[in-house]
């Protein structure tokens, strides 16, 4: 008896939660044309490594390569809570972007993060709120080339990271990229 109403419970926990809101980060309901990151799919978690042209290493950071840390973020589902192993640690500015992906796909809002090596020709870092820029960065699928809008400036220390997600699967290699404040000591 107990078996079953464990599964009758769990089976009703999975229905719920099917039955979600798609939400923005402001928690309202997203548009047709309005996504967070956590909606999107295409995401191409692990990536091949490669440093954009112009980024320096950190000289001292918090979390130096081959350390561990614990993720305190969820760009990601089973990014929260997860060990991470720093790959590489690079003093720069990331910046979140509101953009329309190059492949007609939903406006993507608040993306974290692209760095200021990724943009096209950008002006001095910081950029402001609302500047209009290109995006070489290629994390999602249509991203590459695309039209962006700075949310959002953190100048910082980012993580290229691997870990294993928390919910599972495959290992996920040189993530790009977390900022120092969303990682912890473990």
């Amino acid at each position: 008896m107990k078996k079953q109403l464990l599964a009758v419970s769990a089976a009703f926990t999975v229905v719920l939660a099917g039955c979600g809101a798609t939400t923005t980060k402001e928690d309202k309901p997203a548009t047709s044309e309005e996504v967070s990151h956590e909606d999107m799919e295409g995401m191409d978690h692990s990536s091949d490594g490669n440093i954009p042209e112009g980024l320096k290493e950190a000289e001292n950071p918090t979390f130096p390569v081959g350390s561990e840390a614990i993720i305190e973020t969820d760009h990601m589902e089973g990014m929260n809570g997860a060990t991470a192993t720093i790959v590489g640690a690079y003093d720069t500015t990331a910046y979140s972007i509101n953009y329309t992906p190059t492949d007609g796909g939903e406006k993507v809002m608040d993306h974290k993060w692209v760095i200021h090596e990724e943009l096209e020709d950008p002006s001095a870092a910081p950029l402001e709120k609302g500047t209009e820029v290109t995006t070489l960065a290629d994390h999602m699928k249509g991203m590459e080339g695309a039209k962006a809008e700075i949310e959002s400036a953190e100048q910082t220390t980012v993580y290229m990271i691997d870990y294993v997600p928390t919910t599972g699967g495959d290992e996920v290699k040189n993530h790009k990229w977390v900022v120092e404040d969303e990682l912890s000591k473990k």
